[in-house]
């Protein structure tokens, strides 16, 4: 991971030299050239054709230059780049940014090793690289405007501004072009094929630089995207949000995704699960990546989880609540001092509760907004206030600066909803330069925010999760030796229990029978009536093979069960793979739950939760985490599930255990954490979950090639 220090002298260069700097109309080196315009470092031209270009003189190579330059602009063909890195190279220079493209992301063989091997001279020299196939990057603090795109100049970010990274140029570049109406970026950095610098790198330099406050992140894929999780811990750490839109999250954009920048996309729920797992905060909505991230610029942590909202229009105010409640965001009433200001300031047209309509009486008493207002803000069950702006207009502009003035001396936010259809009318410019005002240009857009809001600072508030194990490294090492014994690519349900059990996982007990005598001797012991199941590593999935009984009640029961469950085990393989039938108790009823994990090929160890048996499949409602996880995560992941109810108690039922489920699903993902490198899976389902009892009752572990597993000591 590259840090602040490693790409200070890319991205905040005291000095920048243009290799093919040209004076030709329309040039990539001229339009570059013309967007330093207000570059406060010193800039170098190079070009053995000219002698000098717009006034500045122009030097035929690098090494002709006054000094080494802290960064190069590569503005010449794609046959000249490699050239120009090994001169780069030579000279020490801190860092190359290369426009050109048709490299690695044509697909074709020579020119992905034509990007390798550019790579492998600036690294080898210490030479940070961004692109090829790169738009720019930009550190308005500077004056750096380092592309040749049209793009807006402005004298200096504001105090509270947007670190905005991207992996696509032209679509970073959309979101900068923000600035037009008056959102403050600091800096807008584009990674292009992300041959060297990625925007993992990006984030981790942001989480140090003061100029931002938030970093926003245009994201489509990465071979390694944990280094983009270790990057959001950096920013976090640094108390800055990370805030990211994803693009590539199906099929066909997955695809787009590898032939626009060689990068890879890779499953869209694990990559969810993971931005959740590292506190980023993930917007759905190409349009909403800037407003939210320009709201946590300008966001301080909350004080209070309530929101207040004063409108002047009845119907706003009844949105409001709709959006709210569909969130789960509380709007609690104002305690009895707010309240007499509201009675006091509102007509009794209007409705001095939340939310609050203060009617349309604010053109004529212009002090009542400021009433309002001033009373919500003061009042401790508030941490935001949100003002639906129904109509732009004039008269309604002077309430922004009330409201940026009262959340600065509360230590709130306010938020305008700006609901005209006059996008850019009266006040917009003028609420998007405010320091503790945000705008939203949707109701549904404001409350989605605060909900994320208030979920990262409880997150950010709490400890990191805890690394203490839940088994002995002896408990661990043995499992291992099991996994590394098992002569097949899955475990039979006896060995996968037996395993799963020495983690500390409720499983029930069962016996092994090679024939009906021997089960219904089992049977006896262990107490009827008896569930049977055959054992075979060549049929994982037996309920549909046909080799599961349940509820036998007696010996007559038990003999024809056996018979069968072996007839129909022979009609999907040979005797040889039948180790035997198991024999085990009946469980009684409980809620069924699915919990399982399994080894991604870009994050690693991940687990799931669910509704067990068929249902996982039918209804789909799954919660996914990185492991291994403290147990904090594993409640969230069960209370976030949509058929939670069934867990906490529905109609009379009493409510499982959750803190032991919770336990439950920990030690399943430190199982696939600690044997990531043997196993590819693991499925437990059932657990059978009631007040007093959690039990497995079924379990399948897939393991790795014998040539992939490692060595027991």
């Amino acid at each position: 991971m590259y840090r602040h220090s490693d790409l200070r002298r890319l991205v905040a260069p005291a000095s920048i030299a243009i290799v093919g700097a040209s004076a030709r109309e329309g040039s990539f080196g001229l339009r570059l050239l013309r967007n330093l315009g207000n570059y406060l470092g010193r800039l170098h031209l190079v070009n053995s054709r000219y002698e000098r270009i717009e006034g500045l003189p122009c030097h035929p190579s690098l090494s002709a230059l006054p000094e080494v330059p802290d960064c190069v602009v590569v503005a010449a063909p794609r046959e000249q780049v490699e050239a120009v890195i090994e001169e780069c190279g030579r000279l020490g220079v801190g860092g190359v940014i290369v426009f050109a493209s048709g490299f690695a992301e044509t697909g074709k063989p020579d020119r992905a090793a034509e990007q390798a091997r550019i790579v492998e001279i600036a690294r080898n020299a210490g030479v940070r690289l961004v692109g090829p196939n790169c738009l720019g990057v930009l550190n308005y603090s500077l004056g750096a405007i380092v592309t040749f795109a049209a793009t807006a100049v402005i004298d200096a970010p504001r105090p509270l501004s947007i670190g905005l990274v991207s992996q696509s140029g032209a679509l970073g570049f959309a979101f900068g072009q923000a600035i037009e109406h008056g959102v403050s970026f600091s800096h807008v950095l584009t990674a292009g094929n992300s041959a060297d610098v990625d925007v993992a790198d990006f984030i981790a330099y942001l989480a140090e630089d003061d100029a931002c406050t938030a970093i926003a992140c245009l994201f489509e894929g990465m071979a390694e995207p944990m280094r983009l999780i270790e990057a959001a811990g950096i920013a976090r750490r640094h108390g800055k949000p990370v805030i990211v839109y994803k693009i590539a999250t199906g099929e066909q954009g997955a695809a787009a995704a590898l032939s626009h920048t060689g990068s890879l996309a890779g499953s869209n729920r694990t990559y969810r699960a993971a931005f959740e797992h590292a506190g980023i905060v993930l917007v759905e909505d190409f349009n909403a990546l800037v407003e939210t991230a320009s709201f946590f610029a300008k966001a301080p942590r909350p004080v209070a989880s309530g929101v207040a909202v004063a409108s002047t229009s009845g119907g706003a105010a009844i949105m409001a609540a709709d959006e709210a409640e569909s969130r789960g965001i509380e709007l609690p009433q104002p305690a009895e001092a707010c309240r007499a200001v509201l009675a006091d300031a509102i007509p009794e047209f209007g409705s001095a509760r939340n939310p609050c309509d203060i009617t349309a009486q604010v053109i004529s008493d212009p002090m009542s907004f400021r009433r309002v207002a001033e009373a919500l803000m003061a009042d401790s069950a508030y941490g935001t206030l949100v003002v639906p702006f129904a109509y732009a207009y004039d008269i309604a502009t002077p309430r922004i600066g009330v409201l940026d003035e009262l959340a600065r001396r509360h230590g709130k936010i306010a938020c305008i909803v700006w609901l005209t259809q006059w996008i850019e009318g009266p006040g917009s410019t003028i609420a998007e330069q405010s320091d503790r005002v945000a705008l939203f240009r949707s109701m549904g857009a404001c409350f989605e925010a605060l909900k994320k809001w208030h979920g990262w600072s409880q997150r950010a508030a709490a400890r990191d999760p805890a690394s203490a194990a839940l088994v002995a490294p002896e408990v661990s090492a043995s499992v291992g030796r099991s996994l590394d014994a098992a002569q097949a690519e899955v475990m039979t349900e006896g060995q996968a229990k037996a395993v799963l059990a020495a983690y500390g996982i409720p499983m029930v007990q069962d016996r092994l029978a090679a024939s009906a005598d021997e089960a219904i001797a089992a049977a006896r012991e262990i107490g009827f009536p008896v569930v049977m199941k055959v054992e075979s590593i060549d049929i994982p999935h037996k309920t549909e093979a046909g080799v599961v009984r349940l509820a036998l009640a007696d010996e007559n029961a038990v003999r024809a069960a056996h018979a069968e469950i072996v007839a129909n085990a022979l009609r999907v393989t040979h005797a040889d793979a039948i180790r035997g039938v198991l024999v085990q108790p009946m469980v009684g009823a409980g809620v069924e739950v699915f919990v399982g994990a399994r080894v991604d090929p870009l994050f690693g160890p991940t687990v799931v939760v669910g509704l067990g048996g068929i249902m996982v499949e039918l209804m789909r409602d799954t919660a996914v985490s990185l492991a291994p996880l403290a147990h904090d995560e594993a409640l969230r992941m069960l209370r976030g599930l949509k058929s939670a109810r069934l867990l906490q108690g529905f109609r009379g039922s009493e409510p499982v255990d959750l803190d032991k489920l919770a336990d439950i699903v920990c030690r399943v993902a430190q199982f696939a954490s600690d044997h990531r490198s043997r196993i590819t899976e693991l499925d437990l389902n059932p657990l059978i979950c009631s007040k007093d009892r959690i039990v497995g009752v079924d379990a399948l572990i897939g393991l790795r090639t014998r040539a992939e597993r490692p060595t027991s000591p």
